[in-house]
């Protein structure tokens, strides 16, 4: 899903000797952390802050949603040919021209979209459907029989109903997990956790396997995408609410990805942050991060000073402590070795991410140099609600390094609902304002437009 391979650079920031991470009895169960054991003997640190509240009620919980909300009728039908080409048509009714507005208040109706898989380049470029007349012309212009009668490799078909309500820290029955990535630690989080659960949110952010102070076992299987997922699966499974946002970094994001094409009716909604572009996870047989452990440990100076300069804008006091901060980054040798070469997950593929239904948010740094900006152009491009955010003072690391911009952007995500047809709305109208209402002043002059979607809709 992303350049991952770059991003194990985190590790060696520290500079702790090989095969070394801070034990877990080292860190005491207070201000919210507490030690959950997903398997026996793979135990993980997770911070659990939950707000204050009375008792709630359970037909409270089962109640209607709050807020007028609105629900969305996602047809989507997804072919893939042997060639490797990948046709999105959407069906019927269409979020983008029905609920879903653009700035300029301009809609489009539904589109077929062509890319080959193949070129991930020429795809980036080519995926962008045309006008709804120019899409008819083209539809009824014969092409080569040969390609008429290709039979398709594999077709999907999405025809689901969901509501999208605004998830107010005052709701019980909402959730927010935060899922960092290589070399992280659940205390890159510190100023989202601070402020959404000082804004009545329940949050929940784990430290992987091998990270922080969970356990990390010296297995090289213990760290493979597939044992990292069942991790966040069980702790997903034990603190999940009716309605859950998952938040992913990097790495993080192909768990949220996971979760949420896994639980599509507990999952609301979904950010990812510089988490790359929408293809399967695959080891790089040529990587530095192949080399031994111990030869790791020695260039962990040389790989740190590589990562300050590409996962930061700035390069100055404020960055260096940041890194320093907590248990972030202090990841061994070895984990850093069995995680990158654990990346093996094929089923997330562009089809993967093109059956989510779910709204994503995506968060990106314009001076990231790991994770290019046109991959998630791309991401936005293959999903079926999208809303692409460009922070231009920030990089890979944006939530440390802009703060503030990040919360606010993902909280004006958490309380944006779908508008309603005029029959439909409500008497009151003092509900929280819909996303495209606002626009932190601190993002970048000229982004993306804050509600676009990829054009494919």
């Amino acid at each position: 899903m992303l350049t991952s391979i770059t991003e194990g650079i985190l590790c060696c920031l520290t500079g702790k000797s090989a095969n070394v991470v801070v034990p877990i009895e080292s860190s005491e169960p207070s201000d919210g952390y507490e030690f959950v054991e997903v398997k026996p003997g793979r135990v993980l640190r997770v911070r659990h802050i939950v707000p204050e509240r009375g008792p709630v009620p359970e037909e409270e919980l089962s109640a209607p949603e709050p807020g007028r909300g609105g629900r969305v009728h996602c047809k989507r039908k997804i072919t893939v040919y042997r060639n490797g080409q990948l046709v999105i048509e959407n069906l019927g009714d269409v979020v983008r021209s029905e609920i879903l507005h653009c700035q300029n208040g301009n809609t489009e109706p539904s589109s077929t979209v062509e890319v080959e898989l193949s070129d991930y380049n020429s795809a980036a470029t080519s995926a962008l459907a045309p006008e709804p007349k120019a899409a008819a012309a083209t539809a009824a212009t014969p092409g080569p029989q040969r390609r008429r009668r290709r039979k398709p490799k594999r077709t999907v078909a999405i025809d689901c109903e969901r509501k999208i309500s605004s998830c107010k820290g005052t709701h019980a029955d909402v959730a927010l997990f935060f899922i960092h990535g290589v070399g992280g630690s659940l205390d890159i989080w510190g100023s989202q956790l601070d402020f959404f659960s000082r804004l009545g949110y329940e949050v929940i952010a784990p430290d992987l396997a091998g990270h922080g102070a969970s356990s990390a076992p010296q297995i090289a299987a213990a760290y493979t995408f597939y044992a990292l997922a069942e991790d966040m699966r069980a702790l997903f499974k034990r603190y999940a609410r009716r309605r859950n946002i998952l938040i992913g970094h990097s790495y993080g994001v192909s768990f949220c990805t996971f979760l949420a094409h896994e639980y599509p009716e507990q999952v609301h909604k979904v950010v990812m942050i510089n988490g790359g572009g929408p293809t399967a996870l695959e080891p790089s047989l040529c990587s530095i991060f192949n080399l031994p452990t111990c030869v790791l440990h020695c260039l962990s100076p040389c790989l740190a000073w590589s990562f300050l300069k590409a996962g930061f804008a700035r390069q100055g006091a404020k960055e260096k402590q940041l890194l320093k901060e907590g248990n972030a980054f202090n990841v061994s040798s070895f984990v850093l070795r069995a995680m990158m070469s654990g990346q093996y997950w094929p089923e997330g593929d562009e089809v993967y991410h093109a059956e989510l239904t779910v709204p994503i948010l995506l968060v990106h740094g314009m001076h990231d140099k790991f994770v290019p900006i046109e991959e998630d152009q791309r991401m936005a491009e293959i999903l079926l609600i999208a809303f692409l955010k460009v922070i231009d003072e920030g990089s890979h690391m944006v939530m440390m390094e802009c703060p503030e911009t990040v919360n606010t952007l993902l909280h004006e995500f958490f309380l944006w609902e779908p508008d309603l047809p005029p029959s439909e709305s409500p008497p009151s109208q003092d509900n929280t304002p819909p996303l495209d209402n606002t626009s932190p002043p601190t993002t970048d002059k000229n982004p993306p437009p804050p509600e676009s979607q990829k054009q494919n809709k």
